[in-house]
């Protein structure tokens, strides 16, 4: 059983780095059980919401193709491979794929035109092996948000949903798993969670447009949603969205959404709020997440060895532990035996 419980808590991990190279703490990783990586940026990609003219000038889609098939080789599985792959925000493969549209040249296509525009641009990620997109934000912004400037779709949760729902069927018609993010929405977030502890006040009825654009893609078949970095007092004023059973507890049960639930960096000073990555990881499993995005730094033995002590202490139930790792090496079989008929 104890294999077993470490397997799995391997498989929870979504473990982050810059390049494109599997150093040793993710081949160690993948050999252990995990089955999920996310191709990142750097702090300065991601603040300017543009990868750098090296990494343009470096990266191939021969790079993309080599490392998925390195990834899959070493954890003997189905490998999740994914990037932030946002609507005018964050575009991680850059021109390896094609361009859909700016924020403002959004507004003036059709549903159907983002659609196939998405549709096209995830059929190329998806012959890279890239296969889940950490997008699209549908946040409706509606006041201060720094840590969302230049990379959300606006404050009309009418267009907000229409352009989402159409990249989610987009994508996921190429066969690409489309990430919902940031739940329950971050309308108004005045300190960047990644260095400050972020909250997102008011009551709870300031929060219905963006609830309202959830449960819209979610309707239209979003496979993973991603709760957000932020503290929501007027849900629970004690924990981070990531962290919190009661924001989870809205999604899977008030929504319905029975998909996977990835959370947002636990690295971020919003959500660690003082406690450790490995106890911050054990909550985040316990409130209901099935993936944990975390640098590929932070420890990830140390961090499966804290979930493993916590399920033999009774501090986390086994069944919650071995129930997200299942959902998720299920979810990369799919995708990759559904890839595989395509091709076929």
């Amino acid at each position: 059983m104890s294999s077993e419980l470490h397997q799995a808590a391997y498989s929870v991990l979504l473990p982050a780095f810059g390049d494109l190279h599997l150093d040793d703490n993710v081949r160690r990783y993948l050999s252990r059980g995990g089955v999920s990586i996310l191709l990142g940026e750097t702090r300065d990609e991601y603040v300017s919401r543009d990868m750098s003219p090296a990494r343009k000038g470096a990266e191939t889609q021969a790079g993309f193709i080599a490392i998925a098939a390195e990834a899959a080789a070493l954890a003997g599985a189905p490998v999740l491979i994914a990037v932030d792959q946002e609507l005018g925000g964050i575009e991680r493969l850059h021109q390896l794929v094609p361009a859909i549209a700016s924020r403002e040249q959004l507004k003036d296509l059709s549903a159907q035109d983002i659609e196939q525009r998405c549709f096209e641009m995830a059929t190329v990620a998806r012959g890279l092996g890239v296969n889940l997109f950490l997008a699209p934000i549908v946040d409706v912004v509606t006041g201060a948000n720094p840590w969302l400037h230049n990379r959300h779709l606006g404050a009309d949760p009418v267009e907000v949903s229409r352009v989402s729902c159409a990249f989610i069927r987009g994508v996921q018609r190429a066969g690409v798993i489309a990430t919902a993010k940031h739940f329950p929405g971050h309308y108004v977030t005045e300190l960047d969670p990644a260095i400050a502890e972020a909250t997102v006040p008011g009551p709870l009825e300031l929060l219905n447009d963006n609830l309202d654009v959830f449960k819209h893609v979610i309707a239209t078949g979003v496979q993973a949603v991603m709760p957000g970095p932020a503290v929501f007092p007027a849900i629970d004023p004690d924990h981070s969205a990531s962290t919190s059973a009661k924001v989870i507890g809205v999604l899977r049960d008030t929504l319905g959404f029975d998909g996977l639930i990835i959370s947002d960096d636990l690295d971020a000073v919003s959500i660690l709020r003082g406690n450790a990555i490995t106890d911050t990881a054990v909550a985040s499993l316990a409130a209901g997440a099935h993936l944990l995005l975390v640098s590929s730094e932070s420890g990830l033995d140390a961090i499966a060895e804290a979930i493993v002590a916590a399920v033999q202490e009774g501090v986390l139930d086994c069944q919650i532990l071995l129930a997200a790792a299942t959902k998720v090496r299920e979810l990369a079989a799919a995708n990759h035996n559904q890839h595989i008929s395509r091709r076929g």
